[in-house]
Formats: structure tokens, C-alpha cells, sequence
């Protein structure tokens, strides 16, 4: 994957009602303050983030909040210090720089800052952890962003899918192959898991899946027949590409 602006890393907040800073800031931590060379600003990177993570776990206590404040500061400006005197990055001044920005909550900024060097895959899944969604299925997300859908996108499809795990391998193909493509939505969904629950034979199967995939020899031949059945507004539905029809179609065809 190619590196992201600050905005795309935003989306990671906007997927799920579940955001929490404080696991974010210690998920993004674990991952951060390793790629500091330096001993000395690793470990204040990493009393930093203790710090912070404590306040925002406890927001309300004045004490923790001007600790956390402190620390934050303090980090900034020892790495700006640093970077004032250096020629090159030997310290991980830029890691430490991605930290201090985390610890300020501009964390999206640090993620976008930290990418270059860490690399886009174990931020990603640093954030999916942090937001303890078990319905996500990393791998999955990972793929959907390498095919190019944003990280709102991909995190919703990814937990559609992981939410239907007990439909038909067919179906699961199906799905899969929607999400990559970006054109997964809610009414797709409905459509396939009336599939699901129509309890198809595996020929009933095989034509649902010709069906959807809108073989326009088929969808005629059974639009045809569903009319002949007394189904004209099923008939159609599916000559219209109306996927909720596929599963009224399949299982009404004689095989």
C-alpha cells in the first residue's frame, strides 16, 4: 500500500462508534516508540505514552491531566530540541516527532507521519485492535484497503462479513468478491442472506450465483419461467437486476 494523508487515518474513528482514544494512544505507542533508536528518547516516548494513556483513561482527575500535559510537552520538545542540533534522523527524532503528536491528540497526524517508516500494515492493525471490534477480521480489511476502499468502507464490509460467517461458502465468495469490488451496501446483503436462509441445492446454488453475477442468457430464460409460474413481479425484479428476487427464482426453478 501506498503511504495515506492524516484525513484517511481519521476514518479509522468514524468506523465505529467504539473509538477510544486512550487504547488508540497505547495501540499506537507499541507500535511507535520500537522504531526510536535513541535509548534515552525511547524511554521517554514510553513514559509519555503512560502518562496520557492514564489521564485518558481517568479524564476527570486535574493531577493526571497536568502529568499528561507535561509529559506530552516534554517529549515535544525534546525532539524539537534534537531536531534543532541534528543532520539526520539517528536519534528517531521523526518517530518521536509521530509520537508527541499522538500524545496531543492529533493521532491520525502521527499515524500519517509514522507510515513512511513503519509502514501502513501493523499501523492499521495496531488501530484495529485498539478499537476491540472482534466482528472485524483484519486480514479482510487489509485486503479490501489494498484493492483502494477507504478504511470506513473496508472496516464496515469486513464486519458484514465476519457477521454472516455461517453462510454457505458460495455465498461467502459472493460476498467476499462485493466487498473488493466496492459495491457491497445493505440491500446486497438482504439479498444474499434471503440466499442464505432459502437453503438452496447445490444446482439451485450454482444458478443463484449465475443469477447474481447477472448472466443476461439466464436472467432472461428464468424471468421467463417465473412468468409462466405467476410470478411476473418477480420476473421483473430480476430482469431489472433486483438481487432479492435471485433466492424466490432459484428455489422455484424445477432441477
Amino acid at each position: 500500500m501506498s503511504t495515506h494523508a492524516a484525513a484517511w487515518w481519521a476514518q479509522f474513528a468514524t468506523a465505529t462508534d467504539r473509538f477510544d482514544e486512550a487504547s488508540v494512544v497505547e495501540a499506537l505507542g507499541d507500535v511507535m516508540a520500537p522504531g526510536i533508536p535513541s535509548a534515552l528518547l525511547r524511554r521517554e516516548a514510553q513514559i509519555a505514552v503512560e502518562t496520557v494513556v492514564r489521564h485518558l483513561n481517568k479524564p476527570g482527575g486535574a493531577v493526571l491531566a497536568a502529568q499528561a500535559h507535561e509529559a506530552a510537552a516534554r517529549l515535544a520538545a525534546t525532539v524539537t530540541r534534537l531536531e534543532d542540533r541534528a543532520t539526520d534522523d539517528g536519534d528517531g527524532t521523526v518517530m518521536a516527532a509521530a509520537l508527541a503528536l499522538v500524545l496531543h491528540g492529533r493521532w491520525a497526524e502521527g499515524t500519517a507521519t509514522a507510515e513512511p517508516q513503519i509502514g501502513t500494515v501493523p499501523l492499521v492493525r495496531a488501530l484495529i485492535g485498539a478499537l476491540r471490534l472482534d466482528a472485524v477480521n483484519t486480514a479482510m480489511t487489509l485486503r479490501l484497503l489494498g484493492a483502494g476502499q477507504t478504511p470506513s468502507t473496508a472496516m464496515q464490509s469486513s464486519i458484514a462479513i465476519s457477521r454472516y460467517g455461517w453462510w454457505p461458502t458460495w455465498l461467502l465468495k459472493v460476498v467476499t468478491e462485493r466487498a473488493l469490488a466496492g459495491t457491497l451496501d445493505a440491500d446486497v446483503i438482504t439479498a444474499l442472506d434471503r440466499c442464505a436462509y432459502a437453503e438452496l441445492s447445490p444446482a439451485q446454488a450454482r444458478m443463484a450465483r449465475r443469477l447474481i453475477d447477472a448472466d443476461e442468457q439466464l436472467v432472461d430464460a428464468v424471468a421467463h419461467r417465473l412468468e409462466t409460474l405467476g410470478e411476473p413481479s418477480a420476473a421483473g425484479r430480476l430482469r431489472e437486476g433486483d438481487l432479492s428476487a435471485v433466492a424466490l427464482a432459484a428455489r422455484l426453478i424445477p432441477l
